[in-house]
């Protein structure tokens, strides 16, 4: 599997539909990668049978913790700035990937989570499935919805920054949110697939009006150099 060398090629803006995006979706490895994931957990959960009613209350806790793990993982993982530790540069390919993705928000593989990323996140996930949990179907229950979540996230995230326009209150806020983040001020409206749930109680959810533009939106930490 090899990484995408350029930008695929944009349809026309005009009249771009969800069967436009989903086409381009599926063409991304990490797409792939995490579907494959979701087929196999959820294949081994049916297959473990046991069902209890934890297997409800683990899908309810990890929503609604969900924006609060994107928050964490965008200001500290993603916004992440380098630094040197002994001599060594401490910067990580995820923060690196998302420099970029801030210079040319519209370079449509940058969007995507970096499949490399994904060799020890998915075995990582699986880790905590199998030894954080005091039954294993209860955290393949787990894996099954991080993997939804995942593939949420992932089809959010391109969505909003593909040529589709917001339709629904609900999409046109969240779409806002994020358009915010990129072309407003970096420093606020952290969360992807959902509006005002962590940002508001993190307080990272101002009123738009209210705030300058960076100059360092399209440049985290004037790290990155200009295209």
């Amino acid at each position: 599997m090899t990484a995408p060398t350029s930008p695929s090629p944009r349809p026309d803006r005009r009249g771009f539909t969800l069967a436009d995006a989903a086409r381009e979706f599926v063409r991304h490895p990490s797409v792939w990668m995490i579907a494959t994931a979701f087929a196999v957990a959820l294949s081994a959960r049916v297959y473990a049978g046991d069902w209890q009613s934890t297997d409800l209350l683990v899908p309810v806790i990890m929503l609604a913790a969900f924006p609060f793990f994107e928050w964490i993982v965008h200001v500290f993982v993603l916004h992440w700035r380098p630094r040197k530790v002994a001599g060594v540069t401490v910067d990580s390919l995820l923060a690196r990937m998302h420099r970029e993705h801030h210079v040319d928000p519209r370079d449509i593989p940058l969007i995507f989570i970096p499949w490399k990323s994904l060799l020890w996140v998915l075995p990582l996930a699986v880790a905590i499935a199998v030894f954080a949990f005091p039954r294993i179907e209860l955290g393949l229950t787990y894996l099954v919805f991080l993997t939804v979540l995942g593939l949420g996230y992932e089809w959010c995230h391109y969505l909003i920054h593909s040529d589709y326009k917001p339709r629904s209150a609900v999409y046109r806020a969240i779409w806002r949110n994020h358009r915010h983040h990129h072309y407003k001020n970096e420093h606020y409206w952290f969360t992807v697939t959902s509006t005002g749930t962590a940002d508001r109680l993190l307080r990272t959810y101002p009123d738009p009006a209210e705030v300058a533009a960076s100059p360092t939106a399209k440049n985290l930490h004037s790290a990155t150099p200009a295209r």
